[in-house]
């Protein structure tokens, strides 16, 4: 049977719960506000359709961007520990070397 571990790993982040409710709040009231204000504008229908279409491709873009620039820096985070890895272990072979 393997053995579990139930430690969590050091370099892991977690965030608050405030903090994820206050994201989670100002995306909704800006995304709400924003669709508001568009509905009221003394426009014609087609411009409204225009500028709500809009919206919707930028905060998609921003979604995208986000999980792009996140899956990015954990890519090199990983990098970065295995060169970490490598490099301890050239070092303890020659440590061991020495000793020897």
């Amino acid at each position: 049977m393997r053995e579990e571990h139930t430690m969590e790993h050091p370099t892991i982040q977690k965030d608050t719960n405030a903090w994820i409710f206050q994201v989670w709040a100002s995306f909704l009231l800006a995304s709400t506000i924003t669709v508001t204000g568009i509905a009221y504008l003394p426009v014609d229908l087609w411009m409204k359709g225009f500028l709500l279409m809009g919206v919707l491709f930028t905060l998609g873009s921003a979604f995208t961007l986000s999980k792009t620039i996140r899956d990015n820096h954990e890519a090199q985070r990983l990098i970065n520990r295995v060169s970490d890895a490598k490099a301890e272990k050239i070092l303890r072979e020659f440590e061991m070397r020495d000793v020897a």
